[in-house]
């Protein structure tokens, strides 16, 4: 890895590892008041499905932002969990159509480029993966798409875009994680669909 990435991974892994752990927490102690026989309601639904969503999110970004090496795999159920955690209550549906184990830095990239297609999708919409032989391909589909020219312009390049900000850091780490992988992003945009190949 470059220093840049290297030192974005270890944060995002230090990050991580420091919250799941209490979010875990969270989710024992409402096992148990359920099991106890503690009053069950919509507040505690709201409360469990929240720590779900909250859980799903921190292992998306764990391998989004995280450190990895080459050797590593995900499963694929792992990988399912993950993306259905993500998706319950939220706007934007995936369908990973992916077979099989994926390591972890493909994994990785993928999962940079499914968060640069959700800031398109403000109303919601599907993202659909795919990979044949070693080419992956991300389409997002939506009634409508909110594009931010020069975020996707750099993409199509391979290159990070000159300014970022914190709500589009992937459309910054995206291309230095591909160029590690001697991968070229390319990008095809239209008016209610977009696809990301690498």
């Amino acid at each position: 890895m470059t220093d840049n990435t290297e030192i974005a991974a270890l944060v995002g892994s230090r990050i991580c590892h420091d919250l799941i752990s209490p979010v875990g927490a969270i989710g024992n102690g409402l096992e148990l008041i359920g099991l106890s026989g503690g009053a069950a309601g919509p507040e505690l639904d709201l409360i469990s499905d929240s720590v779900s969503n909250a859980s799903a999110r921190i292992r998306f970004f764990r391998i989004a932002f995280g450190l990895c090496s080459t050797g590593q795999q995900i499963g694929a159920s792992e990988i399912h969990s993950v993306l259905d955690g993500i998706a319950t209550g939220a706007r934007i549906a995936f369908d990973w159509t992916v077979q099989g184990d994926v390591s972890r830095p493909e994994l990785r990239l993928a999962f940079l480029a499914l968060m640069c297609a959700e800031t398109a999708m403000p109303y919601g919409g599907l993202v659909s993966i795919s990979r044949v032989g070693a080419a992956w391909s991300i389409h997002a589909t939506a009634g409508k798409l909110r594009i931010d020219p020069p975020l996707w312009a750099a993409l199509d390049q391979t290159r990070a875009p000159a300014a970022v900000t914190p709500a589009h850091v992937q459309f910054a780490l995206l291309p230095l994680v591909a160029q590690e992988l001697e991968r070229r992003i390319s990008v095809d945009i239209e008016d209610t669909r977009l696809a990301l190949h690498f």
